[in-house]
């Protein structure tokens, strides 16, 4: 039986019942790796030592207890894993192996999952595109696109099949966007539920997981965030917390136990207020008519699963894309701080040189951000439990050297593609990316779906819900 291709979910139940080995679950997508990442170009480095750390994890003597028992994860290659560089797709960064894994990454490993391979990002991770000094990250359902950014080469190993799951993070979309150039989920979960990167973007960043099924998505969020009662929120929009395992009947032969039947491998029923925005940007930031209708197809598919459904046709405010775009600039001149500039690409000299300009005329959009936080985000909210917008404007750019070409062209290829996922940084609330259709260009379309704080358990719901109606697939050629 061929692992490579089977959900985290399906390969853990395995391992746990010694269906499968850990050790042979990671050699099958190692090689699945080295067949298929030549046309992708996801990892930058691929971890042979994989296969040794996929038998620990088969010795351990709770391997019929870990959430991700044998699970291969990818990791954006600005998370720390120990004893590999973190380069966070630059060359001038230091190439010292991390002395300790992220407790992001250490959560991952303690359930079971097993790191095969560092992802690329665009340098710093400063721009919604997929090119580094490592190469370009091209999008599984044509190579000619990019696989979005920053999260670039985490999306596109999910994708294309190489791994069940992957972790990146998420300063003004970094998650969502990748996700939805190559059409699989990704949460970004609201402050303070997953421990954060280092670089936390001043607060904007947060980590989380990728994958193709809700399921998968709940699972990796529960155990990045340490929370069990996360991992079957996607059955009904709420948290579960786990049931205690069955204890032998004492009316059992020796080979029994009385177990409950498995629950059901379908979404179940719930209620919410869902508000639908096919066209939130402000006047000059226009949005492919297909993407509108995406949005539209998902509020009829859970309009039709039994929840309250209402259009918001406000726009959002026209002073918070300012704010953003400064916030975006600043942060990027502080993660270029300390680096020899003139070893910097264009591109980052370019960011990083604007943010400097805006820092010093005080223009760096704390305000905005202070006022959207504060009580703008909750004002335009409304009353609605969740709100769709479109995850991206327009079809991704080009996958080509952007970092070889200006401040200026990055700047508005970045705004004019992904104008929607920074407010929700700048407010700290959770979001998910969930793919929903496919586009004229035969690239996927992803909906974005926005949740109040706390509001987690309803978007993984929701995702379960929309991919009940429209079951994920596999990028052309990248079948199993």
């Amino acid at each position: 039986m061929l692992w490579a291709g089977r959900s985290a979910v399906e390969i853990a139940t395995a391992v746990r019942r010694g269906d499968v080995t850990a050790t042979t679950v990671v050699e099958e997508h190692l090689h699945a790796i080295s067949e298929r990442d030549s046309k992708v170009g996801a990892f930058r480095r691929i971890r042979e030592r994989a296969v040794e750390e996929a038998q620990a994890v088969q010795k351990r003597r709770d391997l019929a207890d870990l959430p991700l028992a044998g699970v291969p994860v990818a990791i954006k290659d600005n998370l720390e894993v120990a004893g590999e560089a973190t380069r966070g797709g630059s060359a001038v960064t230091a190439d010292a192996p991390a002395p300790e894994d992220h407790v992001t990454v250490a959560r991952l490993r303690a359930a079971g999952a097993v790191v095969v391979g560092l992802t690329n990002l665009p340098e710093l991770g400063l721009v919604a595109l997929g090119d580094s000094a490592y190469g370009i990250v091209r999008n599984p359902w044509n190579p000619a696109r990019t696989a979005g950014g920053s999260s670039a080469g985490s999306a596109a190993a999910v994708a294309a099949g190489m791994v069940p799951l992957a972790l990146g993070n998420d300063g003004m979309g970094s998650l969502r966007i990748p996700a939805a150039c190559c059409g699989v989920l990704a949460v970004k979960p609201g402050t303070g539920l997953v421990p954060p990167p280092t670089d936390r973007w001043d607060g904007l960043t947060e980590n989380g997981p990728l994958a193709t099924t809700a399921s998968d998505l709940a699972l990796a969020l529960s155990v990045l965030a340490a929370d069990p009662a996360l991992a079957e929120s996607w059955r009904g929009g709420r948290r579960i917390e786990p049931r205690p395992p069955m204890l032998r009947s004492v009316w059992a032969d020796d080979d029994e136990i009385w177990e409950p039947q498995p629950p059901q491998d379908s979404p179940e029923p719930f209620d919410l207020r869902v508000a639908y925005a096919p066209q939130p940007l402000p006047v000059g930031l226009p949005v492919d008519r297909e993407f509108q209708a995406a949005v539209r197809g998902a509020a009829e598919t859970l309009r039709q699963a039994g929840h309250t459904v209402v259009e918001h046709r406000a726009k959002l405010p026209a002073w918070l894309g300012p704010a953003t775009i400064a916030t975006w600039l600043t942060r990027a001149a502080a993660s270029a701080d300390g680096l020899d500039r003139r070893r910097l690409e264009r591109r980052t000299r370019g960011l990083a040189r604007a943010g400097r300009v805006l820092g010093a005329l005080k223009l760096d959009g704390v305000r905005g951000r202070e006022r959207w936080s504060g009580y703008g985000a909750d004002q335009w909210f409304g009353d609605a439990d969740v709100l769709i917008t479109p995850a991206l404007a327009t079809v991704p750019p080009k996958a080509e050297r952007w970092g070889e070409r200006g401040f200026v062209r990055n700047a508005l290829a970045n705004i004019r593609y992904a104008p929607a996922t920074g407010p929700w940084n700048m407010c700290g609330w959770p979001a998910i990316t969930v793919p929903l259709a496919t586009h004229s260009t035969a690239l996927p379309i992803g909906v974005q779906i926005v949740a109040p704080p706390g509001g987690e358990p309803h978007l993984l719901g929701l995702a379960a819900q929309l991919q009940a109606a429209h079951p994920p697939v596999r990028p052309p050629g990248f079948a199993f």
